[in-house]
């Protein structure tokens, strides 16, 4: 591997080992294939990045599967041959939509689930289990990540996010809004 591939290939490892969205394995097979002037087999990746087949297989999977690797038949060859995706937009769209809003989701599942059983230990009480405090911070939670969905629902389709509304929801110090 020359200079130039080696420094991307590892630069983005090392970016991805902390990101929680591809492994480092992945991002390093992304980077050498980003820069190859050709369509690259698995065995001549696992060659390049001295990783066994069986392993950049493996990683191959999550990467197609994500949109950021795409399969590229060479004529004359019964291998599968890969190709990095271009078009980041697209990938970042498709990791939003899998990784982040999944997450997003799971917090307002949460927030709702919360509710819930507040609602049910108020009534076997018959009084209120939580204070008015802990409501409200229970609201405005749910109203900063269901706007979050919906910023990720706009990305995703290509529409502009709700950046303003988003600006109004986080309070600074001193109880104002922030404001551009």
């Amino acid at each position: 591997m020359d200079r130039v591939t080696g420094t991307l290939v590892d630069g983005l490892g090392a970016a991805a080992a902390t990101s929680g969205i591809l492994t480092q394995q992945q991002a390093r097979i992304f980077g050498l294939l980003y820069l190859a002037a050709q369509p690259l087999s698995l065995d001549e990746i696992a060659e390049e990045l001295s990783q066994s087949k069986s392993n950049v297989s493996l990683n191959m999977r999550v990467l197609v599967e994500w949109h950021l690797v795409r399969r590229r038949p060479v004529p004359g060859s019964r291998k599968d041959h890969y190709v990095a995706a271009t078009d980041f937009f697209r990938a970042m769209q498709e990791i939003f939509e899998r990784r982040f809003r999944w997450i997003v989701r799971q917090v307002l599942a949460a927030a709702a689930d919360a509710r819930a059983a507040e609602a049910g230990a108020r009534s076997a009480r018959g009084e209120g289990a939580r204070a008015a405090d802990w409501e409200q911070r229970l609201a405005n939670l749910t109203a900063f990540f269901a706007l979050i969905d919906n910023g990720i629902g706009a990305f995703v389709n290509g529409a502009p996010f709700p950046a303003e509304k988003l600006r109004n929801l986080i309070p600074l110090p001193g109880g104002r809004a922030r404001s551009r």
